[in-house]
C-alpha cells in the first residue's frame, strides 16, 4: 500500500485540490483510494461533501485515542473512493498533545494497526497536509512511505522549497527512513506568463526527473467543482482540468512501477456532409439565373452649361475688327 503525503508549507498552491482530483482519477484506473484530512480548515471534506466537523469520527478522534481508525472512514460520490474527514479541534491539537509520549507517531500506528486487520482494503492513501510544519505534518511524515509537493508557479511558493526538504531529510533520518520525495507537480500553469516558465525552469534544474511531465493548467472549472461537492470528473469531465488529472494519475502510477496500457483515444462522429444549394433550373416564370445582357450604346447627354462658341459677333456699333464680344462688356 502506497502513502502519500501531499505538503507544502505555502498555503493556495493546490494541495487540497491535487489531492481530492489525484484521488478521484486514479479510483477511476481501479485503484481503491483513502483520502485522510489532515488540515483544521477541512477542505478537502467539505470537497467531497463528507461530514466535516462531525460529533465524534474524525482525523482529530484519532489522534486523541478517542476512536479506532476503521470507524472514522466515510463513503463519498465517488466509487472506490473514501475518506477520512478533518475536524475544527484539529487547530487545538498539537497543545493537546504536548505532553503525549510518541506525539509523532500516532497517526502511523493507527494506520498500521488498520493495515494488520485489513491488509487488501486500500491501494493507495493520500494524505492532505496543512500549509505548516508543524505536528500535523510531522505526523504525515511519519507514517508516508513519499511525499508530492504540489508546486505554483511563483516565486514565493519556490523560495520555502528548501525550508520543506530540510524537514523531510529530518524526519527520514529520526523518523522515518523509508520517506522519500516522488514528485513536483507544476500547479496552476499558464504557458503564456514568463513567470512561470520561469520558475518551471528553476525547478526542473534543482529536481531534475522528478518534476511531473504532467502540468496543472489554470482552469475555472477546477475552482468551481467545490461548490458543488464534486470532483473535477464529476463536474465537467471533458475540461482541461479533468483531462490534466486523469494524465497525472497515469504518471503517478507509472512512476511508482505499474504498467498501464494506452488510453483509447475519443470516438468522435463524422460530421454530416453540408447539402449542397439548389439551382433552380431557368425558364418562363422560374426565378432562375438570367444572362447578362449587354449595355446598349447610350446616346452623349448634353452639357448643361455649354462654353460659349470661339466667335467674333459684331458689335451693334459696327466695330467687328475691334473683337469685342457683347456678352464681355
Amino acid at each position: 500500500m502506497r502513502i502519500v503525503a501531499l505538503m507544502n508549507q505555502k498555503g493556495g498552491v493546490g494541495k487540497t485540490t491535487t489531492t481530492v482530483n489525484l484521488g478521484a482519477c486514479l479510483s477511476q484506473l481501479d485503484k481503491r483510494v483513502l483520502l485522510i484530512d489532515m488540515d483544521p480548515q477541512a477542505n478537502l471534506s467539505v470537497h467531497v461533501d463528507a461530514d466535516a466537523g462531525g460529533a465524534d469520527k474524525s482525523v482529530y478522534h484519532i489522534l486523541t485515542n478517542r476512536i479506532s481508525f476503521e470507524e472514522t472512514i466515510q463513503r463519498t460520490s465517488v466509487v472506490n473512493l473514501d475518506v477520512i474527514p478533518s475536524h475544527i479541534d484539529l487547530s487545538g491539537a498539537e497543545i493537546e498533545l504536548v505532553q503525549a509520549m510518541g506525539r509523532e507517531t500516532i497517526l502511523r500506528e493507527a494506520i498500521r494497526e488498520f493495515e494488520e486487520k485489513n491488509p487488501d482494503r486500500y491501494d493507495i492513501i493520500l494524505i492532505d497536509c496543512p500549509p505548516s510544519l508543524g505536528l500535523l505534518s510531522i505526523n504525515a511524515m511519519a507514517v508516508a512511505t513519499e511525499v508530492l509537493v504540489p508546486l505554483q508557479m511563483e516565486f514565493f511558493a519556490l523560495r520555502g522549497m528548501s525550508k520543506l526538504m530540510e524537514v523531510i531529510r529530518l524526519v527520514e533520518k529520526r523518523l522515518n527512513p523509508a520517506i522519500k520525495v516522488s514528485g513536483i507537480i507544476p500547479c496552476m500553469w499558464d504557458s503564456r506568463k514568463r513567470l512561470c516558465r520561469d520558475v518551471l525552469e528553476e525547478v526542473c534544474n534543482y529536481f531534475k526527473d522528478k518534476v511531473f511531465n504532467t502540468r496543472i493548467r489554470a482552469n475555472v472549472k477546477i475552482a468551481e467543482a467545490p461548490s458543488h461537492g464534486k470532483v473535477i470528473v464529476e463536474y465537467d469531465e471533458e475540461c482541461n482540468g479533468a483531462e490534466d488529472y486523469r494524465s497525472l494519475a497515469r504518471e503517478f502510477l507509472i512512476r511508482g512501477g505499474e504498467v498501464l496500457p494506452e488510453p483509447e483515444p475519443p470516438v468522435l462522429e463524422p460530421e454530416p456532409p453540408a447539402p449542397e444549394p439548389e439551382v433552380p433550373a431557368p425558364g418562363k416564370g422560374s426565378v432562375g439565373l438570367r444572362e447578362e445582357a449587354e449595355p446598349a450604346d447610350e446616346a452623349p447627354v448634353p452639357h448643361p452649361h455649354p462654353a460659349p462658341p470661339d466667335t467674333i459677333r459684331p458689335h451693334p456699333t459696327g466695330h467687328e475688327s475691334e473683337g469685342i464680344r457683347p456678352w464681355a462688356t
